[in-house]
């Protein structure tokens, strides 16, 4: 499902942020993405979102060679992809059910199938009957389980987020942390960069990807780590 291959990316500053990174992550797999500040984490999501390009080696989405998509038909990619990030993203200046529709609206679903696919992901995320609210009336618990429904309302999948609990309370962590297991349960593959261990350590038996200066340092499922 997502396959990096000698994967390299030095930006233009000189900074090396990948450096022969290799693995391959199957359909229907949760794995977590972790390492300190500067790993490489967030490059690495931004590689399989098609925001940034590698310098070199090669990565594979849905068995799709990235390097062979042209930038006109990235928007039409990044359609199959659901993308979680640390600080939202929301549009203020629009409700909770429109921020929820975005993706459906550029793909050209049905005004009837936006309603019915809007309602259910925001089922799934605990804020069916808040489609009229703004965002800036919702917790920041709140506002992140939105941003998680934008994400799977068109039904990816693949599954990316970048730290989607960083800015949440040990306890509104988890309950987020479990969505995307449950996601997952229903064949999502999903790829969390997080730096909280504890936080992995309570979501159990999920694969741990470990960064460090842009490489893959280790490679095992979480709860072995923590042993």
């Amino acid at each position: 499902m997502i396959r990096f291959e000698g994967v390299f990316k030095r930006y233009p500053n000189g900074r090396e942020a990948l450096s022969g990174v290799s693995f391959a992550l199957e359909q229907g797999e949760l794995a977590f993405l972790t390492g300190p500040s500067g790993a490489g984490k967030s490059t690495l999501l931004k590689l399989i979102a098609l925001i940034e390009r590698p310098t070199r080696g090669t990565v594979l989405v849905r068995n799709l060679n990235t390097a062979r998509v042209p930038r006109r038909k990235i928007p039409a990619f990044r359609q199959r992809l659901g993308i979680v990030f640390q600080d939202h993203k929301l549009l203020h200046d629009r409700t909770v059910f429109d921020n929820v529709a975005l993706p459906l609206v550029i793909a050209g679903f049905s005004h009837r199938d936006i309603g019915r696919r809007v309602r259910a992901a925001l089922d799934q995320v605990g804020l069916l009957g808040r489609e009229q609210h703004a965002p800036i009336t919702l917790s920041t618990g709140e506002q992140q389980r939105v941003g998680i429904a934008r994400a799977i309302v068109a039904r990816p999948e693949v599954v990316i987020a970048d730290e989607p609990t960083g800015n949440l309370d040990p306890e509104l962590s988890l309950e987020v942390m479990q969505l995307f297991v449950r996601f997952n349960e229903v064949g999502v593959t999903v790829l969390i960069a997080t730096h909280d261990h504890e936080l992995i350590g309570q979501v159990p038996h999920h694969r741990r990807l470990i960064l460090a200066d842009g490489q893959i340092m280790a490679d095992r499922a979480a709860a072995a780590a923590l042993a």
